[in-house]
């Protein structure tokens, strides 16, 4: 259970106690204190209920911090300032509510599945080449938040938005075309401007020379382009779907973005919209600042953008007749809807902020209001060796490619700490610190603390009669023998692992739960550390084999707790480090 929602629901019983059962309780928070020395949880009920209570705060504050003081679950209590109140726990209620997380194991704090369908897009990279750095950030974002959410009870369908209809691909099968006449020998010089440069297109020209031999070469680029697109999309997309791999993503789906325009789900979403009244034929204000010289007002077809949420009405058809990318972008998203998907997430790149109004307008408009779209951007990822930033690559041409940062440093470093700052926040990738064998390495010294676990199980094996980890029985323990602070301290940590898990999984925000790993990785090295300097305080006590065992639960707890984060992260937990 979530230690803050149980003395909430206690605040909550004290009200109705003073003949307000019916006062609407939900604005009352309770939350760890800013500063710890101030006990472990913090409220602000007397500060939001004191005016439906017709009382000065402090004097709210005071009734109800008496009525939590007769409660025996509770060591002290205090008001703060005009109306908080302060509340430290008895020691006993950590180690009673320490022995339901000894029982359910990493199972603990983990909500009941409501089988609620959502969709979570990421990655969605042009299929023009290899996974690049640029798209790591979102690529593990995005699946370890799809990992967070089915967690937390959601049936969570994971999808990749394949944008194959652009120009993008045309440029792309040109690229191709020049590496198969260099297949044949041909001397193709400098790969011209505006071309993919990179030498993983070698792979597929060689393809080609062998379906085609010197065929191709004989025809008009109208001939050979389709011909080369639909080959060079299948070795891309094989490319791109093995680059996944190492990092142990999957989807459920590959939508292509070319099928809406053959499928005409385009015509047929625009058709609906025109039908509703969400699409109008009209002029837009002219760009700020200085205007190109061959800027022309014009009239076109627009969808009422602004109606939902949008600064700006968004063009649907370009002055050629053509769909705008926008347009493609509705079809889809009404495809999502359409599919049952009334909650979905889109993972952008940090060059996509400009997108996020829009498209929540368009899910908005799209269901009429049934669906919701949480738009999370993830910012710029650079990439750090020797104190300097790393751009190029030989088999890329311009970038770092996810199989050659994984070659430099593995899965685990890369999927922990693309996710150990805030995805809004930029983020420096250093190359030597993710080596290191130290603190300073936040996935090491978080898997060492779940192998260290492992490691003094097995010393407990070797020196305490009949146990073995496989088999003890850990909720025959006394937990009421814990009582350093130290000891208690590292208790609360974990019990607080509901929290910060269900409130990652609310926000949408995994990287709480690296930062909650660190953590409880710090206050377990630490009490190990402690254990070291005061013999009595060591996780075995040679002449106390009862007080061993509840010290034995504690240690177990962790490793629980740290490998249910890991797996949510999609990060290794390792018995042995090497």
């Amino acid at each position: 259970m979530d230690i803050f929602v149980h003395f909430k629901s206690i605040i909550v019983n004290i009200i109705a106690d003073m003949g307000h059962g019916d006062l609407d309780c939900t604005r009352i928070n309770t939350e760890p204190p800013r500063d710890k020395a101030h006990g472990d949880i913090a409220t602000n009920a007397a500060m939001v209920l004191c005016k439906p209570l017709g009382m000065k705060p402090r004097d709210l504050a005071v009734k109800i911090a008496d009525a939590l003081a007769e409660n025996p679950d509770v060591a002290a209590v205090d008001v703060a300032g005009p109306g908080f109140i302060n509340i430290k726990v008895a020691n006993g209620f950590w180690t009673t509510r320490f022995a339901q997380l000894v029982a359910e194991k990493e199972l603990f704090g983990r909500p009941e599945k409501h089988n609620r369908k959502l969709m979570v897009e990421f990655v969605s990279a042009n299929p023009t080449g290899p996974v690049h750095i640029g798209h790591v950030r979102g690529t593990v974002f995005g699946d370890s938040l799809s990992s967070l959410l089915e967690w937390s009870g959601y049936d969570v369908y994971r999808e990749y938005y394949v944008n194959d209809a652009g120009g993008q691909v045309i440029t792309l099968a040109r690229s191709a075309y020049l590496r198969y006449c260099e297949a044949l020998g041909d001397d193709i010089g400098a790969i011209p401007e505006g071309l993919y440069p990179g030498e993983y297109l070698k792979p597929v020209g060689q393809e080609l020379a062998k379906k085609y031999g010197d065929k191709l070469k004989n025809l008009d680029e109208a001939e050979w382009l389709p011909l080369i697109k639909d080959i060079v999309m299948a070795s891309m997309m094989m490319i791109i779907k093995d680059d996944l791999a190492l990092l142990d993503v999957k989807f459920d789906n590959y939508f292509s973005e070319r099928k809406l325009h053959e499928d005409g789900a385009i015509e047929k979403t625009l058709a609906d919209m025109r039908q509703r009244g969400l699409v109008y034929e009209g002029s837009l204000p002219p760009p700020k600042g200085q205007l190109p010289d061959d800027y022309e007002e014009r009239e076109q077809t627009l969808f009422k953008a602004t109606e939902w949420g949008d600064d700006i009405d968004r063009p649907l058809i370009k002055s050629d007749g053509s769909y705008t990318y926008f347009a493609a972008d509705i079809a889809y998203h009404r495809d999502k809807y359409l599919r049952g998907f009334k909650e979905q997430i889109d993972v952008l790149g940090a060059d996509h902020g400009g997108y996020v109004k829009r498209l929540k307008a368009v899910v908005r408009a799209v269901s009429n209001d049934e669906a919701e779209l949480d738009v999370k951007i993830c910012q710029i990822v650079k990439l750090l060796k020797n104190g300097e930033v790393q751009t190029m690559s030989k088999r890329s041409g311009n970038f770092i490619t996810l199989s050659e940062l994984h070659a430099a440093v593995g899965k685990d470093p890369i999927r922990f700490m693309m996710l150990y700052r805030k995805n809004e926040a930029p983020l420096d990738f250093d190359y030597d610190k993710v080596t290191q064998k130290s603190r300073e390495n936040p996935v090491f010294y978080v898997q060492y603390a779940h192998a260290r676990v492992y490691s003094i199980m097995r010393q407990a094996k070797s020196v305490l009669a009949g146990f073995d980890v496989e088999t003890f029985d850990f909720t025959k323990v006394d937990l009421s023998l814990l009582q350093d602070e130290a000891e208690i301290n590292l208790m609360k940590t974990l019990l607080n692992w509901p929290k910060v898990a269900t409130g990652a999984a609310e926000f949408h925000e995994p990287h709480r739960i690296s930062f909650y790993l660190y953590d409880l990785a710090s206050h377990f090295h630490g009490l190990w550390n402690k254990g070291k300097e005061m013999p009595q305080l060591r996780f075995i006590v040679d002449d106390n084999l009862e007080l061993s065992h509840s010290r034995l639960a504690m240690v177990r707890s962790v490793a629980y707790i740290i490998k249910a984060g890991l797996d949510i992260l999609g990060v290794d937990a390792p018995h042995e480090m090497r």
